[in-house]
């Protein structure tokens, strides 16, 4: 069988993504050639091993327009250099390259949006970047032969704005082994970028006067000043900064956490219908979370209660901390809660779609 070529293409430094490496290692078990592409930053660990191939772009500019330039153009001409049968991009930043390769080499475009871009936290409040990178999804998006993203919610909205079918691929993790810890130790714990909008200074402030320390696995714009808050706060003794942790280790830190947090803002659309990985990351490990109360989190807890709902506030999160630590019989049947869902919400059963779907777009 003739091996099809499928190139994935993102702006991060691929070692800790663990949706793109699911997604890639999915593929090439399918039959699939697949390659991810993404970028060196300044500081970057090396690439592990993988069964797919992998390619990082080295840039002068890390940040701002002009590494978004300088990297799509970048991107481009090695897209241009290379064979392939589809070209897919991983949300906006990667997605007019992509377009112009598969129109220029007659071949797939496929489009994978983790998020709604233009209503991130950084683009809300900046008008004329949010409308120019409108403009670039205007004009690609519709030309892709498959498309689909995290979640119900946000496929409706899309279906609608692109007047194309998107289809929905959960994030899921990869079932893993769970070990059982006693949770003496009350660790409120955080995975993932380092952002506005994500909950972490006001946890980091519900935490100060409670029993728990808070541990923040990630970086990020906000990594110093949350350690000036906790210095302000006087518990740096309670708060610990693990920085980023590598897709195969992170899940051994994870079980030994008591909650795990995952409260966002409403300002931003995107977070109000997107499904973090960190949801799912904390139900395999077996760790209950204070989570935010946005549709897509409420219908995941009617199937499996596994969360308690949080607004985006320091009170707020410190008072649904407060009602765990309180009522340990609620903590313990969110915990098993997990368990059951742990074998449900997992890559080995969402995969099989995202497999259905690529043998579908090769076939057409």
């Amino acid at each position: 069988m003739d091996r099809k070529r499928i190139v994935f293409t993102v702006t991060n430094d691929l070692v800790t993504d663990q949706r793109m490496n699911r997604i890639c290692t999915t593929l090439h078990n399918a039959g699939y050639h697949v390659t991810l592409v993404g970028r060196v930053k300044k500081v970057h660990k090396n690439l592990t091993d993988q069964v797919y191939s992998q390619h990082r772009i080295q840039c002068i500019f890390h940040s701002g327009p002009l590494f978004y330039l300088e990297y799509n153009l970048r991107l481009f001409l090695w897209l241009i250099g290379n064979s392939f049968d589809a070209y897919c991009a991983i949300d906006a930043d990667t997605i007019l390259p992509n377009t112009l390769a598969s129109i220029i080499k007659n071949k797939k475009l496929i489009f994978d949006a983790h998020e709604y871009y233009t209503e991130v936290p950084e683009l809300i409040h900046r008008p004329i970047i949010k409308a120019i990178w409108q403009h670039v999804l205007d004009a690609c998006v519709g030309k892709a032969k498959l498309a689909y993203t995290v979640g119900d919610e946000l496929a409706n909205i899309f279906t609608y704005q692109y007047q194309i079918p998107f289809h929905v691929i959960r994030n899921m993790p990869t079932s893993k082994i769970t070990e059982t810890y006693a949770s003496t130790n009350k660790i409120v714990w955080y995975q993932g970028d380092l952002n506005e909008g994500r909950g972490l200074e006001e946890t980091l402030i519900a935490c100060a006067n409670l029993p728990v320390g808070f541990h923040i696995a990630g970086d990020g714009l906000l990594r110093e000043k949350l350690k000036q808050l906790a210095s302000t706060l006087n518990i740096t003794d309670k708060v610990f900064f693990h920085g980023r942790i590598d897709a195969s280790s992170l899940h051994d830190y994870t079980q030994k956490a008591w909650i795990g947090i995952n409260v966002l803002s409403d300002e931003s659309i995107s977070y109000q219908y997107s499904i973090a990985n960190k949801f799912f990351d904390y139900v395999q490990a077996h760790v209950p979370s204070v989570c935010a109360g946005f549709i897509e989190y409420q219908k995941l807890n009617k199937q499996f209660e596994v969360s308690v709902f949080s607004e985006y506030s320091a009170a707020s999160i410190e008072k649904s901390i407060i009602t765990l630590l309180d009522n340990d019989v609620k903590y313990q049947q969110l915990k098993e809660n997990c368990k059951l869902a742990a074998k449900e919400w997992i890559w080995e059963k969402e995969s099989v779609k995202l497999i259905n779907l690529y043998k579908k777009v090769f076939d057409e």
